[in-house]
């Protein structure tokens, strides 16, 4: 088993204001291969600071990233090794979106890759083919609804095979239509082993998927941990502006009344509380 963090914060300093204050205020963490992890807190905690800086867009003040057990290399080939395989998926698709058209869109990055253009056409083709994209590939980007855009901004990342995916806020704008959609490629996503980090304020949805959760409180990782260990937390959560998710509120309140075992392990999802009332 490799015990080396695929991704490594150490120190992490970063400030939008020449140093006055800090959106980063000494973050750390570590991160394994093949977890999936949701990033939470109050907007302004740096949640999207640190993404940006896992991504090698913003170089931090202070402190050290590691990919894979090496520091960050900020050169030009550097970053362009690095964004291959830590590709970012930003809140709003439009600041990622720039091609003319899907299918040129999606091809940009790997070819930017040096990928000969007949492997290229293979991945591309493969990658629309696998979020469903075939129905509208020529259409220009800018016509695109919210949920057909954010799964060309997936795509675009994808084809590039990276080991981890970042989402900011994934289902941001979207309808609940396409907020299932984009849960679904996440889902294939992680059931691919790619490593993904997510931020989210909906903690029903951390609660079910994430198996760790990260939250964050004035540009330092406040609580890390499993989502029942964190979620059963008042304290952390109360600082962090976030409540506790609807399954455990109500399993908590059924205890309390008698109507199920408190030694009955805790529910990460409401089908796991029905079956305990069915079982009763």
């Amino acid at each position: 088993m490799n015990t080396t963090p695929i991704l490594k914060a150490e120190d992490l300093y970063f400030s939008y204001d020449n140093e006055n204050s800090h959106s980063l205020n000494g973050f750390s963490l570590e991160i394994f291969r093949g977890k999936k992890v949701a990033f939470m807190g109050a907007n302004g905690s740096g949640k999207s600071t640190f993404f940006l800086c896992c991504n090698g867009i913003h170089r931090p003040s202070k402190g050290t990233l590691y990919y894979c057990g090496e520091p960050y290399d900020y050169s030009r080939k550097g970053l362009l090794k690095l964004r291959s395989k830590v590709g970012i998926i930003f809140q709003d698709p439009d600041t990622q979106l720039f091609s003319a058209s899907v299918y040129q869109e999606i091809s940009f990055g790997i070819l930017n890759l040096g990928v000969s253009t007949e492997d290229a056409r293979q991945e591309v083709e493969q990658v629309i083919e696998k979020l469903e994209i075939t129905p509208f590939r020529h259409k220009p980007t800018h016509a695109l609804s919210g949920g057909q855009k954010k799964q060309v901004s997936i795509a675009d990342i994808l084809v590039m095979h990276p080991d981890i995916i970042i989402l900011d806020e994934p289902a941001a704008a979207l309808d609940p239509k396409h907020t299932a959609m984009v849960n679904k490629i996440v889902n294939q996503l992680t059931a691919d082993g790619i490593t993904v980090l997510m931020s989210t304020h909906d903690v029903n949805y951390a609660l079910e998927w994430a198996d760790e959760i990260v939250l964050l409180h004035k540009g330092r990782a406040l609580m890390h941990g499993s989502p029942l260990d964190v979620f059963t937390d008042k304290a952390a959560l109360a600082q962090t502006n976030l409540e506790q998710p609807a399954v455990l509120q109500l399993f908590e309140s059924l205890c309390k009344k008698g109507i199920l075992d408190s030694s009955l392990p805790l529910p990460r999802n409401l089908d796991t509380l029905e079956s305990y009332i069915e079982n009763m």
